[in-house]
């Protein structure tokens, strides 16, 4: 795929998939009001708590864009299953963490729950996550086995799938990841 359709594929993804899941619903769920907790908390409470959510919010949103990024100029793709990369994404903050993605819409949820101090958008993160996470292990992990094999095999063992490191994966210097022809996984040894 060339850059500009896998540009506009992943724009129209970033907006539809964690656009809702990190900022329709959540405000669906809030009005985006402060709540509960910080509404009648003293400011020696109040003050450090939005700090952090909003450094969260922050964070995590730069975190994604970077890593939707990732797939245009690397993968040469978008993350939406109905238009896969043809490399496999192993660079940036994908050599720290496999999931970045996830990773940054957890903070981001999180980082609305402490900047507007509603405890319900941790509940709306945890109940989020089950489904996330069994997408990742019964539909992305087996995908990308077949589409990559002993490639994604090297990366999955070398870099953890949810909490990220600090030293960055070095791909194998036999060459870029790539896609084999046919989208099949190459025959093993």
């Amino acid at each position: 795929m060339r850059r500009t359709p896998a540009a506009v594929g992943t724009t129209i993804f970033f907006a539809l998939a964690p656009g809702t899941v990190a900022g329709l619903l959540p405000w669906w769920i809030t009005r985006w009001e402060v709540g509960g907790l910080l509404a009648s908390a003293p400011s020696w409470v109040t003050v450090p708590s939005r700090l952090a959510g909003a450094a969260l919010v922050l964070a995590g949103t730069v975190v994604l864009v970077r890593a939707f990024a990732r797939f245009v100029v690397e993968g040469l793709g978008t993350p939406a299953p109905i238009a896969p990369t043809e490399h496999l994404v192993v660079g940036g903050l994908y050599g720290h963490v496999r999931n970045p993605m996830y990773v940054a819409v957890f903070a981001i949820i999180v980082g609305q729950a402490l900047l507007l101090g509603c405890p319900v958008l941790l509940l709306y993160a945890a109940v989020t996550a089950v489904p996330i996470v069994a997408f990742v292990r019964r539909y992305e992990e087996p995908a990308l086995r077949r589409a990559f094999g002993a490639e994604y095999e090297g990366y999955r063992a070398a870099v953890p799938g949810w909490w990220p490191r600090s030293r960055a994966y070095e791909a194998p210097s036999s060459g870029p990841c790539h896609r084999p022809q046919g989208g099949e996984a190459p025959e093993g040894p």
